[in-house]
């Protein structure tokens, strides 16, 4: 196994990177449906009047509070799994969290907008009611977005967030 990961390393941090993802992801997944099932029920009918937010498609205040939550917790655990154990960072830890909070932030918007708009093709087309918040359509739209998400998160993780001093073992 030594050998595999020092002749592809950068494949090997690529595997890490996908299984840390894959497992904060499943906290994430995890959180949301319990949200947007119990948490925030009562709040799945009730319509954001808010014109930025309308503007990126989020519509319904359950929606937009379990997936801010949820991407939260599944990125901060992202974040310390990553740092840690896949890259070994030992840049500034300051300056890689606000690096991160910079990247989440451009991350959450974007892939809100995609997620809202992926959910109004689904009900244009009835794949599901908006009355079926947390079934099957919500957790396919969130998966799909998530991996989505990992084209732009490896490659700002890897050469500008969680850096290694040592530019050796980083190239």
């Amino acid at each position: 196994m030594s050998k595999f990961t020092e002749k592809h390393a950068e494949l090997w941090k690529f595997i890490k990177f996908t299984f840390a993802g894959m497992s904060s992801s499943v906290v994430e997944l995890v959180v949301h449906q319990l949200l947007l099932s119990f948490v925030f029920v009562s709040l799945k009918d009730v319509v954001i009047d808010n014109a930025a937010l309308n503007f990126i498609g989020v519509n319904y205040k359950a929606y937009l509070y379990a997936y801010f939550i949820s991407t939260a917790v599944g990125y901060g655990i992202a974040f310390v799994v990553n740092r840690k154990l896949t890259f070994h960072a030992d840049s500034n830890p300051t300056i890689s969290v606000i690096l991160y909070i910079l990247m989440v932030i451009f991350t959450i918007f974007a892939t809100a907008w995609i997620g809202s708009a992926l959910t109004t093709l689904a009900v244009k087309y009835d794949w599901y009611s908006l009355r079926a918040v947390g079934g099957i359509m919500d957790i396919l739209i969130k998966l799909a977005v998530m991996l989505l998400a990992t084209a732009w998160t490896y490659p700002c993780n890897r050469f500008i967030i969680h850096r290694k001093k040592n530019t050796a073992e980083n190239s």
